[in-house]
């Protein structure tokens, strides 16, 4: 008993020792630290292990000091805590400066959301700065001599005014074509810039700066007297500029007008694919126009048609159970139980695969009956509340304006009618969460308006629509990202492929040319296909 009691007042003594220990070497050190450097702020987290050496047990070099007690043996592995995070103290200190994960999350949106803006609308400005360099260049050309040496110019006559009028209809005429072809806000953001566009850009830049070279050079410092000379090399410059915006529309416009491609698209979840003809674009020029075809002619990617096979597979794999009835503790009983259970697996698998098509079979037919089922509540209902509409609508014209019921309180008031059946037929069709009751509403409300038939509402849920019928927030992806083994600047070529992908799914392109067609001429004499008929009087009786 004693020995126990010394043990255990030693272990609780020893351990208050180190906790006490450790609070004042932290205050020694946090005093420490703060007289080194008075203006650095309390950021800092300090961790101190238990086993360090304080002032109560000092040791130097390895040995205790004379005076001090030796430590046990028995207690040398007491020195390292094994709980020692939980008596360690940690001074720490709060900062002005934190930031929690969302506001770094929502920090980052915004410099993203800030880059894709300036992306989005730097061609625009690049656009309208060369537009304004290129219409205010000639009228400095002109400006200019009036405004530094007016008393040695000579007099413009009757050509030079004719000259005037010939400049300004042609920078007019210039401003209205840089307006339509580039002063244009981008329809996407694409990785790389656009060879062409880049090339009529340096293009201009170089000759608007050809011409002001010249014009400093010659007419500048030289003074020239000639205003006559002075306008139509104005004149030149606006025709120059005029060429320029021509091979524009040419490279930009025209160039791709022409068929030369067949481009085959593939959606990578249910395998829906479409064909197109395009003509001579870049990679990346190619993937918009398929993106905006796509939109406009596929169905809309519904996740949930998806799951319909993958539910069949699990549940097959999750009806195969094996039960081992020998005992757990025999080993020959559990390797002859594991051969057993392979065995009974394998024909259990082989029987579910006779037997999938069958299973396959039915139950599409079940479901095809079940949607007809749902169908034909849904168009009765939807026949029975525009058959109330209509005998509503000859009672309101008998009625006194006051009494007469707006469109949308119509269209609220029918809506309850119909709503249960269309439910449970976008439920069953998988399709409910592509349509919004407001969006029903509005529809029906668009519907009664005009006048349109029980058939025309109901051929937007009948059948699926393309992207572009429903919300934005349904179908709109937030990034498309292209991944192709060709630069995405250089022209499509024959057998190119590559991938346009997002979130949920992604879309497969194969490029195909467009064959060379020859057609030939047969000329048939019209004469050759001419018959005389022969008709004999004697008749057989």
């Amino acid at each position: 008993m004693d020995t126990e009691s010394t043990h255990s007042g030693y272990s609780y003594s020893s351990r208050s020792g180190r906790s006490n220990r450790h609070g004042d070497r932290s205050r020694e050190r946090h005093k420490a630290s703060s007289s080194k450097d008075s203006s650095r702020s309390e950021r800092s987290v300090v961790i101190n292990p238990p086993d360090t050496p304080s002032q109560e047990s000092p040791v130097h070099n390895g040995e205790p000091l004379p005076g001090e007690p030796m430590p046990d043996a028995d207690h040398g592995d007491d020195a390292q805590d094994d709980n020692w995070g939980e008596t360690t103290t940690a001074v720490t200190g709060t900062s002005e400066l934190s930031v929690s994960q969302e506001e770094v999350v929502g920090l980052g949106k915004g410099i993203q959301d800030r880059t894709q803006g300036f992306r989005r609308y730097l061609p625009l400005a690049v656009g309208l700065c060369v537009g304004l360099l290129v219409v205010t260049t000639p009228l400095l050309f002109l400006l200019l001599p009036a405004v530094m040496w007016p008393d040695r110019l000579e007099a413009c006559g009757a050509a030079c005014e004719g000259l005037f009028l010939s400049i300004s209809f042609k920078l007019l005429i210039l401003m209205v074509a840089i307006w339509a072809l580039f002063l244009r806000q981008g329809r996407a953001s694409l990785p790389r810039v656009c060879v062409y566009r880049a090339f009529l850009t340096t293009l201009t830049l170089l000759l608007t700066m050809s011409y002001w070279l010249f014009y400093g050079v010659r007419i500048l410092e030289a003074q020239d007297e000639d205003y006559h000379g002075i306008v139509q090399f104005a004149v030149s410059l606006v025709d120059s500029q005029l060429f320029v915006h021509y091979l524009a529309v040419v490279l930009l416009e025209l160039r791709q007008l022409q068929p030369v491609y067949s481009v085959c698209v593939i959606r990578s979840t249910d395998g829906e694919s479409r064909h197109y003809n395009i003509g001579q674009l870049s990679v990346q020029k190619a993937a918009l126009s398929i993106l905006e075809y796509y939109y406009r002619d596929f169905p809309l990617h519904n996740p949930a048609l998806l799951s319909a096979s993958k539910h069949r597979a699990a549940k097959h794999l999750a009806g195969l159970k094996v039960y081992n009835v020998d005992a757990p503790g025999n080993p020959a009983g559990a390797q002859a139980a594991n051969g057993n259970q392979s065995r009974a697996m394998v024909t259990a698998a082989a029987k579910r695969k006779d037997s999938a098509h069958n299973e396959l079979y039915y139950e599409e037919a079940d479901y095809e009956r079940r949607v007809r089922k749902r169908k034909a509540r849904l168009v009765v209902a939807v026949e029975e509340a525009f058959t109330h509409v209509r005998r509503m609508k000859k009672e309101d014209e008998r009625a006194a304006t006051s009494d007469i019921m707006d469109v949308r309180e119509a269209a609220l008031a029918i809506f309850p009618s119909m709503a249960r059946a269309l439910q449970k037929y976008l439920r069953t069709t998988r399709r409910q969460h592509c349509h919004s009751m407001e969006s029903i509403q509005k529809h029906l409300a668009f519907c009664l308006v005009n006048n349109m038939s029980p058939k025309a509402f109901l051929e937007a849920y009948l059948a699926p629509g393309p992207t572009l019928q429903y919300a934005p927030e349904r179908w709109m992806a937030d990034q498309w990202t292209l991944i192709s083994e060709a630069s995405v600047t250089s022209g499509l070529k024959e057998g190119a492929e590559f991938l346009l992908k997002c979130l949920d799914f992604s879309l497969a392109i194969t490029i195909k040319s467009i064959p060379y067609i020859r057609i030939t001429e047969e000329y048939i004499d019209p004469k050759s296909h001419k018959f005389i008929l022969l008709l004999q009087s004697e008749t057989s009786v």
